[in-house]
């Protein structure tokens, strides 16, 4: 394992990179859209807690993806399959944070539960000639309001989950064409559980429908696209182990086609050398 670290050792420190961006962008200040008198119908829906808590997600995404790689790794001892998956699934999870939290801050959606968050007494208070909204409520809270779209735990959910679908669509050999619906429903687990945690989202009204939609498109095509990285379809001959493997596997065998070449080169140019001597001696 740490050879092959040693060999991605780059892709470890953009890694890291990506978790200073990402902390970044939770710090700065979103855009504040202009919210008027008249917006308010759709944003008056109740200030609730999360369903799925924040801390769910990156456990649910991550850390379970990571724990049935290091199972499969205990059964088939591929240090490639193992290494490969998790920097996959960490680089399908970071890059759609990164993407996420860009696009929150840039747009400045409020959501639906906007009303309160800028008056939590009830109170609305609206500028005489804007009509847009004049906020008294907590600063966090209101910064927070202003981070709809699209949604971060649908986007995360479907990015981790979404890889974990299609690493085990290789394993079980999933699209071997013999018809095993079976393994089509191993496969649509990790994706049925990132849609529960993503509808959890309306339900709580902390996102319109279209914030859900477009995080969860955003967070598959970003794990499918990382994982393609490191490992071939599902549905290819060698789909079962990543690129890495196969490319070891090649040059071990060119490695032993050359040694062995190279030996018997020597034990022909050996046994030249005998017969030689023999003639000699003979005459």
């Amino acid at each position: 394992m740490p050879r092959v670290a040693r060999s991605h050792v780059w892709d470890w420190l953009v890694l890291l990179l990506l978790v200073a961006v990402e902390v970044l962008l939770n710090v700065v200040e979103p855009f504040h859209r202009f919210v008027g008198s008249g917006m308010m119908t759709d944003l008056r829906y109740p200030l609730k807690s999360n369903t799925v808590p924040i801390w769910t997600v990156p456990v649910v995404a991550v850390i379970v993806p990571m724990v049935i790689f290091t199972i499969v790794y205990i059964r088939r001892r591929n240090v490639y399959d193992l290494h490969h998956a998790i920097l996959g699934i960490l680089f399908a999870a970071l890059i759609t944070g990164v993407l996420t939290d860009a696009i929150k801050d840039a747009v400045g959606r409020p959501r639906p539960d906007f009303f309160w968050r800028c008056f939590p007494d009830g109170k609305a208070v609206y500028d005489k000639i804007t009509t847009g909204v004049i906020c008294h409520g907590d600063p966090s809270v209101i910064k927070e309001g202003y981070k709809s779209f699209p949604s971060g735990h649908s986007s995360w959910s479907f990015a981790g989950l979404g890889f974990l679908s299609w690493y085990l669509a290789g394993k079980i050999t999933a699209f071997d064409r013999r018809g095993h619906v079976a393994k089509l429903c191993v496969v649509f687990l990790p994706l049925l559980v990132a849609a529960m945690i993503a509808i959890s989202r309306v339900d709580d009204y902390w996102h319109h429908w279209q914030d859900v939609f477009s995080g969860g498109v955003l967070g598959l095509v970003v794990a499918s696209v990382c994982y393609l990285q490191f490992f071939p379809p599902p549905s290819d001959e060698k789909g079962l182990w990543p690129h890495a493997h196969f490319k070891y596997i090649t040059e071990r065998e060119e490695e032993n086609r050359t040694q062995n070449s190279t030996e018997n080169g020597s034990r022909t140019n050996h046994d030249l050398d005998v017969l030689e001597a023999g003639r000699r001696d003979s005459l």
